[in-house]
């Protein structure tokens, strides 16, 4: 037997199919909603998973701004950003996020769970996130990915 003829096939850019999800943000938490999109951001659930190249599908996220926290969170937990300046340390709470730009904190989850390179930007750029159920990508023709609570 030729222990050549049986070379692992690797995902490339020709050979790569993906697929549109859509999925309606109202009552879920957030940390559990932001794992099972950054795995499918990724391609983890698809058979021909590869870690060195971006395979995985596109996310439309309908109701961003309708997640929930559990228990205290959303009043409780403290929010630090940094300028970058001396004395620039801002603290908020996640309802302060959410009524400001209601996108930002399922984004932020998201993007936290990527690979922080240009893989992992390449992945961000898959996710597509609206506030209310109106969105432009009807020509994708998008399926529901079902995700539990």
């Amino acid at each position: 037997m030729d222990s050549l003829s049986y070379k692992t096939k690797h995902t490339n850019a020709s050979t790569v199919q993906r697929n549109w999800y859509i999925v309606d943000a109202d009552g879920h938490t957030l940390g559990r909603l932001a794992t099972q999109i950054a795995s499918v951001l990724k391609g983890k659930t698809k058979t021909d998973y590869t870690p060195h190249f971006d395979n995985g599908d596109y996310i439309i996220v309908l109701n961003a701004g309708k997640i929930v926290m559990s228990g205290t969170k959303m009043d409780n937990k403290e929010i630090l950003t940094y300028t970058q300046h001396p004395g620039g340390q801002k603290s908020t709470t996640p309802r302060r996020i959410l009524a400001k730009t209601p996108t930002r904190l399922l984004e932020n989850a998201v993007k936290g769970m990527l690979p922080k390179t240009s893989l992992g930007r390449t992945q961000l750029k898959k996710l597509f996130l609206y506030e209310g159920l109106d969105h432009p990508h009807t020509a994708q023709k998008p399926q529901t990915l079902k995700i539990s609570k």
